[in-house]
């Protein structure tokens, strides 16, 4: 694992969407599509505000979230949205977009559909992560009813997730297919986030799952 500290938030946001163009551009100059992963949450909303407008060939980049939950994507709740928004605009409106959420009661009803849509695209070129405080990254999170199949060095790709205390059912990219990502980078801020993360190093992914995936990634944290 690489940790790069940021002055603030905001430099990390500049330099993190500098990265993760570069990062696209190189890939895109050795393939004809790249699959670029990203995160939900608030924390990478001005790293995609910067990267929207990157000057690269996004009509061959398939955009895929790491994770989503079982809400349509008017909800505002919707990882959907929130990229929809602060993401696939202005340049990056030409990307191709690859859904994790589709009209049904639960996720088991169409995760086949959903993962043959994904598997051709595979492996990931580009990935940006989160990380909570509870050190769960993506929908890999800690006492979730499926986290063992999720963690698991045969895992699906797609893997359907409840948790005690979430609202909603979620589905999410296992860690197998996380971790194989050709780049790897986690956003962080906060004191409290960087505590997680240096107690996440000393423990296995079955109590911090963002453990699945620290080796060989990228840390970017600001305060």
């Amino acid at each position: 694992m690489n940790f790069i500290e940021y002055p603030d938030q905001e430099m990390l946001a500049i330099d993190l969407a500098n990265v993760l163009t570069g990062e696209l551009t190189m890939a895109l100059d050795h393939q004809d599509r790249v699959l670029f992963v990203v995160p939900g949450g608030t924390t990478p909303g001005p790293v995609f505000d910067g990267l929207c407008e990157a000057d690269l060939d996004w009509a061959r980049v398939d955009v895929l979230l790491s994770d989503e939950r079982w809400v349509p994507e008017v909800h505002v709740r919707s990882n959907t949205r929130l990229v929809r928004e602060r993401l696939l605009t202005g340049r990056a409106a030409a990307a191709r977009y690859l859904p994790l959420y589709a009209k049904a009661e639960t996720p088991e009803a169409v995760l086949p559909e959903l993962e043959a849509n994904i598997s051709p695209n595979l492996p990931i070129s580009v990935c940006l992560l989160g990380m909570g405080a509870d050190m769960h990254t993506a929908s890999l999170i800690p006492k979730a009813d499926k986290l063992d199949e999720a963690l698991a060095r045969r895992a699906p790709v797609l893997v359907p997730i409840r948790a005690p205390g979430e609202e909603e059912a979620r589905v999410t990219l296992s860690a197998r297919v996380l971790d194989a990502a050709l780049s790897k980078h986690i956003v962080i801020t906060g004191q409290q986030k960087r505590a997680a993360l240096e107690r996440a190093r000393q423990l296995k992914p079955a109590e911090a799952p963002v453990a699945a995936v620290l080796d060989g990634a990228v840390v970017h944290w600001a305060k």
